[in-house]
């Protein structure tokens, strides 16, 4: 396939675009919860363990900006926030599903011959 350029960056196939999207340590566990149900910002801080502040907002915004999941602010005191997984992040699911079996998989051959 050739290269193609995508909202201001260029990749070299559709498989490093999604590994930009949805790639790294904490985006797929973050879409795995919102599947389950709308969260706030600090249940999903205390659920993912290791995770900072700053890189929790940090892929929040990233995924809010890639249209994955919405960030909904209730006009409240304090202020409350909700993140709840779109359309659209709902298609990344069977990806991460079928990395989910192959981590699996994967983990059960190499402890067979360690």
């Amino acid at each position: 396939m050739p290269e193609f350029d995508f909202e201001g960056a260029r990749y070299n196939n559709p498989v490093e675009l999604a590994q930009g999207v949805i790639g790294g340590k904490w985006k797929m566990p973050l879409l795995w919860r919102l599947n389950q149900r709308i969260w706030r910002y600090n249940e999903l801080r205390r659920e993912l363990k290791g995770i900072s502040h700053k890189m929790l907002t940090q892929q929040l915004r990233e995924m809010e900006q890639h249209g994955l999941i919405t960030r909904t602010v209730h006009p409240v005191v304090p202020p409350h926030v909700d993140y709840d997984i779109t359309p659209l992040g709902r298609t990344a699911l069977p990806a991460i599903e079928a990395l989910r079996a192959w981590g699996t998989l994967y983990r059960r051959r190499r402890a067979r011959t360690s």
